[in-house]
């Protein structure tokens, strides 16, 4: 292994009279993870269990609260099987966003979440920006507000499903409602809050004016918005919900953060300066700063950190894992070995990967009307030439958003990774080859870094004083003899990307 970090988020109040399990769980795009700490700070039990996506028609998203709270039962389950039912402290909330729930008077969904993932609103987003100002909008909220956020969603269910819009009390995030279930209590932490649409940074409160907007332009119909209270709010568990997870009604429950900013945080990746890449489904790219810095070409998004004063800069590729996942699916590969599979591939004589299969893309491009597509196929390429371009296609768009954080003030430090492809040695080789930086594998080989970062944060909010040993491993530094290739790879790729988009 690598070198050791000692985690320095968790000082607080010592409490010696309570011992037990910070219990953090990470609601995610295709299933939750969980993930428990003793009071010394290690690792005792993990569980994860999935969920179905519903995709009912093109660009549709969809998944049932119900299967999050199975969901939550069954690892509850098994991590008390795996520890003896060791009593639980506090249990801390990471989750996917923007993930939109909407609830009736009686606190209940009335109809499926609509997920991240979900592309039917764009149109929706496009009105908002360009009637209200997109830089208003983007000064206002630090986010290009697309069909992804919840207020343009919202905007399009009023227009296509007026029998729940008209029964729709309050519109929540998914992490928003798993605190309702979990406490009674609809809130919402600041870095949850963006992915609304309407979330004012500076002020750190609800934009008005934009919620005013979406009321006029949906007649009128505008559910309210859930508090916002710091990621570090607590509330105790509901005595009901307590005794169907099997236990006790003295817990409390983190509010929590965003799973961007949670992931970052168990990477162990919380100092100003620090650049994460969290792979999965989707890549994230955050770079951690002190500063509310706007980027003046929008090219990330502002989310507020975990931690009071401090901010992360965003760039999210929308399908890296996923199209990873399809890839293996289409060619009857095991998606386990696609990147074993890439690393054969041709690296001069291979077709060009557009890699916007979700579709659209955000990243530093924000252009949803972006398509995946393969460019130069000939009859001599493989599968694995495929899985190359597809990996090289990835991390171009890396490197785009990498360029953003240094144009930024995020001048040369090396970029902690995590996660998804970046778990493989030689896809971390190629992206410091290509961003001319150290790469470094952080949070070892933790799996599960945003429920580990919900499990500090809930240590913290509950005055636990922790160490959490984060291993940092492998680094790999940029070969400087590969950097014309990658170079000229890139030129290619944006001239090709230009002629795409004409």
């Amino acid at each position: 292994m690598g070198s050791s970090l000692t985690h320095e988020l968790l000082t607080g109040t010592v409490m010696p009279d309570r011992s037990g399990l910070v219990v953090g769980l990470d609601l995610g795009t295709s299933g939750l993870k969980a993930i428990a700490i003793n009071e010394h700070g290690s690792i005792v039990a993990r569980a994860s269990a999935s969920y179905p996506t519903h995709r009912l028609e093109a660009g549709a998203s969809e998944q049932d609260p119900a299967d999050w709270i199975n969901a939550i039962k069954s690892a509850a389950s098994d991590i008390k099987a795996d520890t003896n039912n060791a009593p639980w402290i506090s249990i801390g909330l990471s989750g996917m966003l923007p993930t939109l729930v909407t609830v009736d008077e009686a606190n209940q969904p009335n109809g499926n979440a609509i997920t991240w993932e979900d592309a039917r609103a764009d149109e929706y987003g496009d009105r908002l920006r360009t009637q209200l100002g997109e830089d208003l909008v983007y000064q206002t909220t630090g986010q290009w507000v697309d069909g992804r956020y919840l207020l343009p969603m919202w905007a399009r269910l009023v227009s296509v499903d007026s029998k729940r819009a008209s029964n729709t009390a309050m519109l929540l995030g998914a992490k928003d409602f798993i605190f309702g279930w979990l406490t009674g209590q609809f809130l919402t932490d600041p870095s949850t809050a963006t992915g609304f649409g309407c979330y004012d940074l500076r002020n750190g409160s609800w934009a008005g004016e934009f919620v005013k907007h979406i009321a006029k332009t949906t007649n009128g119909e505008a559910p309210a918005l859930p508090r916002i209270e710091p990621s570090q709010f607590t509330a105790e568990i509901l005595s009901p919900v307590a005794r169907e997870l099997g236990l006790s009604a003295d817990i409390t429950v983190c509010l929590g953060a965003a799973d961007s900013v949670l992931g970052a945080t168990g990477m162990g990746s919380h100092h100003a300066g620090d650049i994460a890449y969290v792979g999965g489904t989707s890549t994230i790219i955050l770079g951690v700063t002190d500063e509310l810095k706007f980027d003046a070409q929008h090219r990330y998004l502002i989310t507020p950190m975990a931690e009071p004063g401090m901010w992360g800069v965003e760039m999210d590729l929308l399908s890296t894992g996923s199209s990873f996942r399809w890839l293996a699916t289409l060619t009857g590969s095991d998606e386990n070995d696609m990147m074993q599979l890439a690393e054969t591939g041709s690296d001069v004589a291979g077709p060009v990967f557009l890699p916007y299969l979700a579709p659209g893309e955000q990243g530093a491009l924000w252009d949803p009307t972006l398509s995946g597509s393969i460019h130069g196929l000939n009859l001599t390429h493989t599968s694995a030439d495929i899985s190359r371009a597809l990996a090289d296609g990835i991390v171009i768009e890396s490197v785009r958003c990498v360029d953003a954080l240094t144009d930024n003030g995020f001048s040369s430090g090396p970029i902690l990774v995590s996660g998804g492809s970046a778990n493989h040695s030689w896809f971390r080789q190629q992206l410091a080859d290509a961003c001319g930086r150290d790469v470094i594998t952080g949070g070892g080989d933790e799996p599960d870094r945003s429920a580990l970062g919900a499990a500090l944060v809930a240590a913290r909010a509950t005055g636990l004083e922790i160490s959490v040993d984060i291993q940092r491993g492998e680094s790999l530094q940029p070969n400087p003899d590969r950097a014309d290739s990658w170079s000229r790879k890139v030129a290619t790729f944006n001239a090709l990307l230009e002629k795409t988009r004409v």
